[in-house]
């Protein structure tokens, strides 16, 4: 199927006030998993944010249908009815932190870049995909089979939205997630979160936080404990405050994915060092955190003794986002991108074994591996398209991070992210204060996806 390059530029640029507009829209709405209520399954706001990103495409000009307030899809119908192929982006987004230079709910926009929680993550691409489909409606393109751009509610802690539409709705004959790298992703590793709980009780350490989601490296973490002798001083990124015999102490770090640790600081590692550091607390208090400092000391597992590589993938992370006490024991999550020579049963045998004098390690949640041939005709439809273009000669990949990809039964992720591409200091990455999207690199993958969308009509499902 011909495509018209100039004529997509050309609706790009008379779209792109209203894109930024209706991406500013939804990035107002807070919606964070919240307790679940009845029509609510994740809770008011990301309700609030599906309803909104439904209202949107109908706007747009583009049927829409809510599953119940788990997930939704707007929709252009083609020729075969029991095929369709399908966008899948999500409007829930991780908790935000603390440091944001402006209300991360506020958009605002500077020097080319939006800045706001989930403008890249995942709000900014799901409104690319319902322009995506505007365009196909406007322009009458011809399509062999249906698309559907789906919304979902529930990534960032579970994905139980795409797992209720998979078991009440029919799957796509292909789909691709815009929720990670360009230019596509056709594999991506296991992922593992569990619990690290302490055998012993709290003595000295009167509570201990940090962090906000099992998947996001935590830049601040705090301790209060109870201060036998004198103050101890402060140290790189650590401050202290003592108050009627309790000793505060704050830690920071540098945030992160926890897929990505590289150039990372976990604030929690950073607190357990310093406390350990300074003998602040009771005997077996510091056998537990001397767990949790092994962990802490190399993101690729080898304090613990999980690490692993099988050369397919990148080789095994793992990190703590949260710490806390719980029923009065000391409790530390764990999350783990993990290769195909591993398994997140075998993470918690060998912790348990290592280390199960003072802690027990506990399953959480798994999600296996997955990886698809890259020579299917779909695959090389997306790989080329993005090539022809960006002017590039990109790859395949494979990653750590987790997409609603591995769901599906065929299915990839594809953009629209680019981290080889050098942003300013202060606009942040996915899951980060600040999180910030490049206008020109969103409006770049519209006229990717346009132009995948079209040529996709061609190919055999």
């Amino acid at each position: 199927m011909g495509i018209n390059l100039k004529d997509i530029d050309l609706f790009i640029e008379e779209n792109k006030e209203n894109i930024l507009r209706d991406i500013a829209r939804l990035v107002a709405v807070p919606s964070i998993e919240g307790e679940p209520e009845e029509g609510a399954p994740f809770g008011k706001e990301p309700k609030k944010a599906l309803e909104l990103g439904l209202k949107i495409a109908e706007e747009l000009g583009l049927s829409a249908r809510n599953c119940e307030n788990y997930i939704g899809y707007a929709e252009l119908s083609g020729e075969e009815k029991e095929k369709y192929i399908a966008t899948v982006t999500h409007l829930d987004v991780v908790p935000v932190g603390e440091g944001w230079t402006k209300s991360p709910f506020e958009m605002w926009e500077k020097d080319g870049y939006i800045i706001g929680r989930g403008v890249m993550d995942d709000k900014g691409p799901s409104v690319v995909c319902l322009y995506a489909l505007k365009y196909l409606k406007e322009k009458n393109i011809p399509l062999r089979y249906t698309v559907r751009a789906l919304l979902g509610a529930n990534e960032e802690t579970g994905m139980g939205d795409v797992q209720y539409f998979l078991k009440n709705y029919p799957a796509p004959a292909f789909a691709f997630s815009p929720d990670s790298n360009f230019p596509v992703c056709n594999g991506e590793k296991g992922i593992y979160q569990g619990m690290i709980y302490s055998k012993c009780a709290p003595e000295k350490i009167v509570s201990i936080e940090g962090g906000m989601a099992f998947n996001v490296i935590p830049d601040k973490a705090t301790a209060v404990l109870k201060l036998e002798g004198k103050v101890p001083a402060a140290a790189e990124n650590i401050e202290v405050f003592e108050k009627d015999g309790l000793l505060t102490v704050n830690a920071f770090g540098k945030s992160g994915h926890a897929s990505m640790p590289e150039g990372t600081v976990n604030a929690i590692g950073v607190l357990v060092n310093y406390i350990l550091d300074n003998n602040l607390c009771s005997e077996a208090e510091a056998e537990y955190l001397a767990v949790l400092k092994a962990l802490h000391s190399c993101p690729y597992g080898t304090g613990i003794g999980v690490d692993a590589d099988d050369h397919k993938f990148s080789p095994l992370t793992i990190i703590g986002g949260i710490i806390g006490i719980k029923d009065g024991k000391f409790f530390q999550s764990l999350d783990s991108r993990y290769p195909t020579n591993t398994s997140g049963a075998q993470i918690t045998a060998t912790v348990n074994e290592k280390f199960g004098e003072h802690c027990i390690c506990e399953t959480v949640a798994e999600m296996e591996p997955f990886y698809i041939e890259p020579d299917s005709a779909e695959i090389q439809t997306c790989i080329n398209t993005y090539n022809e273009i960006t002017g590039e000669k990109a790859e395949l990949y494979t990653m750590g991070g987790g997409t609603y990809a591995r769901d599906f039964p065929n299915a990839v992720s594809f953009g629209p992210e680019h981290p080889e591409r050098p942003m300013p200091e202060w606009v942040g990455a996915v899951h980060c204060v600040d999180e910030g999207a490049s206008v020109e690199f969103l409006l770049e993958a519209l006229k990717i996806y346009i132009a995948t969308l079209i040529r996709l009509q061609d190919v055999e499902l």
